[in-house]
């Protein structure tokens, strides 16, 4: 009697007709399958496989094709080019995105105007991200170019390869900013206000309570992000590469997956494209890997 009354209080979990969550799944499914699956499969087996740029002409030739990719000076520099662009943008995106989460607790009015301009990045395309900082910085007509130059900078990053690469270092942060910032300003909430009234009654300013009591418990959070932003700066990168600079100037800004579509879609060349769509993946895992193997033991989850 009590078990059933108990049993009548609680919400279901599960349904006795499995067709709806069968039905509800599918179109999730239908998408992992088609866009992920099947091309991640197709992309494994034409890796092993030569073909013509028409695929008429197939030959297996094995290991031939990442041989290769290792003995080519052009994809050891789109290596360190992925390397240093993801670290940096990795470190600025999570740098702003704390000092933008810490000044929410300061702004007192127009808070919600603060946040919505923050997170309105979020809601344009990674393309028109591109163009709109290519434009800014288009050292013949952009207004900001202007600004560099009038201060004596000679800005081109056209021409000049660090320049394009801090370009599309600034224009990938910018548009990722605002995902770090809504879970580091989710983790500064969630402190606990005992904690940081005990160090005010101490005498500890905004700023101290923020380094020996905000930022130690915000460990866990920016650990995951970490992770997240190797990741963006590995896949997600590729429209604001090809809007921005289209790999330039002379494989300045060439990271990985733009390389990958330039030879795959551009060269033609389908089984070095897949291979290193193959490498690319694994080369994620691994540094996602050495991250949790190396980093995550310095990162506390006491409070």
């Amino acid at each position: 009697m009590a078990a059933a009354a108990i049993e009548a209080g609680l919400k279901r979990a599960h349904f006795k007709d499995v067709r709806l969550p069968v039905l509800l799944l599918l179109p999730q499914l239908a998408i992992l399958l088609f866009f992920f699956f099947i091309p991640s499969f197709r992309a494994l087996g034409q890796a092993f496989f030569l073909s013509d740029p028409f695929g008429n002409t197939v030959h297996f030739v094995g290991f031939d094709n990442f041989a290769q990719l290792l003995q080519s000076a052009t994809y050891h520099e789109s290596v360190q080019v992925t390397v240093v662009f993801t670290i940096l943008q990795n470190l600025l995106t999570i740098a702003v995105a704390l000092v933008l989460a810490f000044a929410s607790d300061r702004v007192i009015r127009g808070r919600g105007i603060y946040k919505a301009i923050i997170l309105l990045p979020y809601a344009i395309a990674p393309v028109i991200a591109g163009i709109l900082w290519a434009f800014l910085f288009n050292p013949a007509v952009g207004p900001l170019a202007q600004v560099l130059h009038a201060l004596g900078f000679a800005w081109d990053p056209n021409r000049v390869g660090s320049d394009a690469m801090i370009l599309v270092i600034l224009a990938a942060s910018w548009k990722h900013v605002c995902y770090d910032y809504i879970f580091l300003l989710a983790g500064l909430l969630a402190v606990p206000s005992s904690l940081l009234e005990a160090a005010a009654v101490d005498g500890a300013g905004p700023l101290r309570r923020f380094f020996t009591i905000g930022l130690p418990l915000l460990m866990p959070t920016m650990f995951f992000l970490a992770v997240m932003n190797f990741v963006y700066g590995f896949f997600e990168i590729f429209a604001i590469v090809d809007a921005v600079t289209q790999g330039g100037p002379a494989g300045a800004t060439n990271v990985l997956v733009f390389k990958v579509y330039v030879d795959g879609f551009i060269n033609l060349d389908l089984g070095s494209s897949a291979a290193q769509s193959v490498i690319l993946m694994i080369f994620a895992l691994l540094m996602t890997l050495l991250q949790f193997r190396y980093v995550e033991r310095r990162v506390s989850y006491d409070v």
